[in-house]
């Protein structure tokens, strides 16, 4: 450890001026480096590198002119670690003074030599496997905050944690959660704003209130907390903000559903102006005719929040979907830029959120100044720039019938980082163009520890059932990546992803560089390289791992890396494609760095995916049983068992082909929680003995028929 220790202050040195040296500590980043982070080229000291949050590197070493000598400088495999971060690798790494910091599922944190990937240590919060259940979207984290030599990180359980980042030391942690009978999680990255550390929290489609809250970087002492979304106006505001929003919905909403409007993506904050800015998340319900039954606007959902971190307060708002009815969140990352607009430079904020609209905003005061459609959209038809509310297509109203909405669920945009370049002025944005139908779920009522939607949602290809709603539409480019004008809003190219059909499930965050290059992952295990001026596609690297993940570059000893965590996961896990990596080789967590002249990058292993059925229990079935354990199935394992036999790409267990000590133990994992260190988490909240039975009964007959057919099939000549 000694050793460890004094290698990371050997390498933790500056160089400033003319030949001049500074040595910091290890991770050490403050107000002052971070503003004038164009002097370090070679670091990457926030999420976005700088305090623009732009994902842009200004190294030009790596360029269009060599990029096709890019190969692999080193790998640091993750699944060695617990066994238990082989999936959701969802962090964009920060690196200071040679040394990378990142966390990766289950909220582990990783200190990595930046030149060679030796680990230099690691930090395990030991989440509740519990959790597991609680989170929508997997048991994904992502991304830490580096700090005056502290490494931030929030946990899937609901803690903040301070680390030191010379030892990865544990010297603070608290408690973020307001209700733990709620079932909130945190996915998200906290945010350094005025000497403190901010955080958020994801579970909206559970039922929980959103909030973000402060606390000071140094001691971990409570300082704020800015709720999203109010609360019943009969039990009082928390703060002025709240009274404001409470007038936007019907004082009988169903308050115990909390509302939703969690901030669970990248934060950013503006030190010149002192502005910490936040998105909100969606809607629980999805329909506001249960949510608030007479309407409105329901602040501040799906909005961008202007904050003053010294208190708490709030200094503008904007909505980017008032009502909001499609889980159109806008926790996307925003990008802060000095654009020339109309002759004059603004201060502005950019943001791709998932309703298909591109906005641009003054950051100073929220005024809208320019929005236009980046995807397909027709839940509206444009935006009035002069209230800068969506001009609402009727037919988008699913309540009395299904509807087909571009863009679905999933997004013009999701999570996945876009990039800015003031060298080309281009944003680069993952899009998605993936239409959903959208369908009413009647018989509204609250359910504790379950999902609260009520929104059914079918994406394209739609089963025939549905297919009729389609007819007349466009057929879905599913995912492209785009390039855009900001100022002209307009797309200047598009690059589809070669050797796909659909794009895979969901690609990966997106870096550009000052070398005029746009580096992306895919989903399908492709680390692709364009041009940033054309689209024309330079270099494709096959890792064989799917990402989604954004790269970043940086430098150390006089070379430029591009470094990237490679981990298909997420809320796509459950539901990947043929023609994604984890289809054929094995999820196996890493994190890739290439530079020039290096090597080949290995391939993990091949997927052993076997259709063998055990012989299942000489059990007797109970026909009524067996049913009610199939609704059961459908609500609350097929999300991440998927369905069974050949239909099974989950990298979770085919549980039409459970092993003899499996049956065994059933009840026990599902009410004791006997396998929860693993992820598999206790049900017992929502299950009761014999429920449990019943599950165990359906997938039993579904293990038996399969047995049958394979023993028939043995049989045949």
């Amino acid at each position: 450890m000694i050793l460890r220790i004094l290698t990371l202050y050997s390498l933790a040195i500056m160089v400033i001026g003319c030949g001049r040296q500074k040595t910091f500590p290890p991770g050490w980043v403050d107000e002052d480096r971070l503003l004038q982070a164009d002097a370090e080229p070679g670091n990457w000291m926030s999420l976005g590198r700088n305090f623009m949050q732009q994902h842009h590197s200004p190294l030009e070493q790596i360029n269009r002119e060599n990029v096709s000598e890019l190969g692999l400088a080193w790998e640091y495999a993750t699944e060695a670690v617990r066994g238990k971060v082989n999936r959701g690798l969802e962090a964009t790494p920060i690196v200071v003074d040679g040394i990378m910091y990142t966390s990766g599922s289950w909220s582990i944190v990783f200190a990595l030599d930046a030149k060679t990937g030796r680990e230099i240590w690691r930090y395990d919060p030991k989440v509740d496997g519990n959790y597991a259940r609680r989170a929508c979207c997997d048991v994904v984290n992502r991304g830490v905050q580096v700090w005056k030599g502290k490494v931030y990180v929030g946990t899937l359980d609901g803690y903040l944690v301070c680390l030191d980042a010379a030892t990865g030391k544990l010297l603070w942690k608290q408690d973020t959660f307001t209700d733990r009978t709620a079932f909130y999680t945190i996915t998200g990255p906290p945010q350094m704003a005025k000497g403190k550390v901010i955080i958020g929290n994801s579970g909206a489609e559970f039922g929980v209130r959103g909030y973000v809250t402060a606390y000071d970087a140094e001691t971990g002492k409570f300082a704020w907390r800015f709720y999203t979304v109010p609360g019943d106006p009969k039990k009082g505001f928390e703060h002025p903000e709240m009274e404001l929003a409470s007038k936007t919905w019907d004082p009988n909403s169903d308050w115990q559903a909390g509302g939703g409007g969690t901030v669970w993506g990248e934060m950013a904050y503006d030190p010149q102006l002192n502005l910490l800015y936040v998105g909100t998340g969606n809607a629980t319900p999805y329909p506001i005719w249960y949510r608030s039954p007479s309407g409105g606007d329901n602040l501040f959902l799906v909005s961008i929040l202007a904050i003053n971190p010294d208190n708490g307060k709030m200094a503008w708002h904007y909505q980017t979907t008032p009502g909001e009815i499609w889980d159109f969140t806008a926790t996307m990352n925003m990008v802060l830029a000095n654009l020339k607009i109309g002759g004059q430079e603004r201060k502005v904020l950019m943001q791709a959120p998932k309703n298909g609209f591109f906005y641009v905003l003054d950051r100073t005061n929220g005024k809208l100044i320019s929005a236009r459609k980046f995807v397909p959209v027709n839940w509206a038809d444009s935006v009035d720039l002069e209230t800068g509310r969506p001009v609402v297509n009727p037919r988008s109203w699913y309540k009395d019938s299904a509807k087909y909405i571009f863009p679905g669920p999933a997004g013009g945009h999701s999570w996945p980082p876009m990039s800015y370049s003031p060298q080309t002025g281009l944003v680069y944005i993952p899009t998605a163009d993936l239409p959903f139908v959208y369908e009413n779920e009647p018989n509204y009522r609250f359910r504790p520890g379950k999902d609260n939607m009520y929104a059914r949602q079918i994406s394209a290809p739609l089963p025939s059932d549905y297919a009729h709603y389609a007819k007349g539409w466009p057929e879905p480019e599913y995912e492209v990546l785009k390039a855009w004008d900001p100022v002209e809003q307009k797309e200047v190219w598009r690059a589809p992803y070669p050797g796909t059909q659909n794009g895979g499930t969901q690609n990966g965050g997106v870096l550009s560089t000052d070398g005029k290059l746009v580096f992306q992952g895919s989903s399908t295990g492709h680390l692709l390289v364009y041009d940033a001026e054309n689209g024309k596609l330079l270099k494709d690297i096959f890792t064989g791992t799917g990402i989604q993940a954004a790269p970043i570059s940086y430098e150390v000893d006089g070379e430029q890396y591009v470094a990237v965590m490679a981990g298909f996961g997420g809320a796509v896990l459950f539901f990947p494609g043929e023609q994604d990596a984890i289809a054929k080789y094995r999820n196996e967590g890493r994190i890739l760095a290439f530079k020039l002249n290096g090597g080949t990058t290995p391939l993990p292993r091949e997927q052993m995916r076997t259709d063998t059925v055990p012989a299942p229990p000489n059990m007797q079935i109970n026909a009524q049983l067996a049913e009610q354990g199939k609704a059961l199935y459908s609500s609350l394992c097929v999300h991440c068992h998927s369905s069974f036999g050949k239909n099974h790409y989950s990298e979770l267990p085919d549980l039409s082909a459970m092993s003899a000590t499996t049956h065994e133990w059933f009840s026990d994992i599902l009410l004791q929680g006997k396998l929860s260190y693993y992820g598999m988490a206790s049900f017992s909240d929502v299950l009761s003995t014999r429920e449990v039975e019943a599950l165990h009964q359906f997938l039993v007959s579904v293990q038996q028929q399969r047995y049958r057919e394979q023993q028939a099939g043995k049989e045949k000549p």
